[in-house]
């Protein structure tokens, strides 16, 4: 597998993903989440043209799935509620990880990807999303606490921090 930026052209291929993403997350019994179509086509565009979304793809080039990636404050991480972030060093942020059809290991390689770019991360997930949550487990986050969107939608909180 390998992780590139996401292309305009890419962009039928970044929604069938997200698409495929929310099916199985209803099936799964998660009819909370990235309802109302989230993330919308509008929105990948935007993280495509600011260089913020990434595909992973297998070794044809067929992409498996899509995520944003940035390194910078997010606002929504500014206050955390029952529990504390790690750290206050600048962090990357992983948002929208949406994986095709099932594949193991591509959520891993996603965010194993993400730790290569930036040695604090973090992310967050809704309560419900329990694949989410045992990725990032797997993978060496810690739940760190609860944040809230800009629409008032609870989130848990995960950290990753490399020791010095």
């Amino acid at each position: 597998m390998l992780i590139r930026p996401t292309q305009m052209e890419d962009l039928d291929a970044a929604m069938a993903l997200y698409d495929h993403a929310r099916q199985y997350m209803r099936q799964n019994g998660n009819d909370q989440q990235w309802g109302g179509g989230y993330p919308s086509r509008e929105l990948v565009t935007e993280d495509i043209a600011a260089g913020r979304s990434y595909l992973c793809c297998d070794e044809n080039g067929t992409p498996l799935a899509v995520f944003c990636f940035t390194v910078g404050e997010e606002p929504t991480y500014r206050k955390i509620y029952d529990g504390a972030w790690q750290n206050e060093e600048p962090y990357g942020v992983i948002h929208r990880l949406g994986v095709g059809a099932h594949r193991g290991g591509v959520c891993s390689f996603c965010l194993e990807w993400c730790w290569q770019q930036h040695p604090n991360l973090r992310a967050d997930t809704h309560r419900i999303n329990h694949p989410m949550q045992g990725c990032l487990a797997k993978n060496g986050f810690q739940q760190c606490g609860i944040i809230y969107l800009a629409d008032g939608s609870e989130r848990l909180a995960y950290h990753k921090i490399r020791e010095k």
